[in-house]
């Protein structure tokens, strides 16, 4: 779902990240939220957040590299980790495994850990989409999500009113009108529950596996977005009502009016981050 321009550039920092810089030392972003400018604000006691330590410090990192803080060719040892982090060599060792999964790491004999240029990483791994949605790229990666969701859910949508079964299109209905409902009351933690399946839903139902596979690719943008607080305290009333017309065109097997209502939907979350790059 979509927040207007004028709501997005009413937030800030202090209710998106746990922690901020003093007003000297940020900027604004695309959307208006301040963004502490070392990048430092939102990690601000995530280790304490529940978190397994291993994953804990991995994003913290990881985060570290995303914003260049950690720098391309600058290498790092276990024994800087451990120090660093109060945390014994298997903790460390676990850690930065996640990161060369991600791409972001590569490890070398003599020399450490050392950071992988932005190319290198596995830039569809939802856990680093997680990650860059809480740095400072945070809206360059919100427009680039929502220009692969333009590129699929449309398509998505087709198919899965051309080829799913009758029982499994009519599920999109029930979620829709659910979504209407949550929606209207500002319950957005249920929305966006209900938003996640309904996405989906479509994205899995088509018969096409790679459409299926990101699934929660998408969820992680959805949640990412309520998390931050990018989303307004009731959904617009036409992305309500375009998400009950990709429905009932899904369910009616009306492939082309399917299309046509997720692609508006989209349009409508590009254009603010359109507006806000203009403004």
């Amino acid at each position: 779902m979509t927040i207007s321009l004028k709501e997005s550039l009413n937030q800030s920092v202090v209710r998106s990240r746990p922690c901020s810089a003093p007003a000297g030392n940020s900027r604004p972003d695309m959307l208006g939220l301040d963004i502490n400018a070392t990048g430092q604000g939102a990690r601000v006691g995530e280790m304490q957040a529940g978190r397994p330590m291993h994953i804990a410090i991995a994003r913290e990192l990881g985060i570290e590299i995303i914003d260049g803080r950690w720098a391309t060719g600058s290498a790092r040892t276990l024994d800087e980790l451990q120090t660093r982090f109060t945390i014994s060599r298997t903790v460390a060792r676990e850690s930065t495994r996640r990161l060369e999964a991600m791409g972001l790491v590569t490890s070398r004999r003599r020399l450490g850990l050392i950071p992988q240029p932005a190319h290198s990483w596995h830039v569809l791994d939802p856990e680093l989409i997680d990650w860059r949605l809480h740095s400072s790229q945070r809206e360059a990666q919100l427009v680039s999500l929502t220009q692969l969701r333009m590129a699929v859910e449309p398509a998505a949508a087709e198919m899965t009113a051309r080829r799913a079964p009758l029982r499994v299109r009519a599920q999109l209905l029930p979620i829709a009108a659910d979504m209407r409902r949550t929606g209207e009351a500002g319950q957005l933690r249920d929305f966006m529950t209900l938003d996640i399946e309904f996405h989906r839903l479509i994205l899995g139902s088509g018969g096409n596996e790679l459409f299926a596979a990101l699934g929660d690719l998408v969820a992680t943008v959805l949640q990412g977005r309520t998390e931050l607080q990018l989303m307004p305290s009731q959904p617009k009333p036409e992305a309500l009502r375009l998400h009950a017309e990709v429905a009932q065109a899904v369910f009616e097997g009306d492939h082309e009016r399917a299309r046509r209502a997720m692609q508006e939907i989209l349009d409508e979350v590009a254009s603010v981050f359109d507006a806000a790059e203009r403004g």
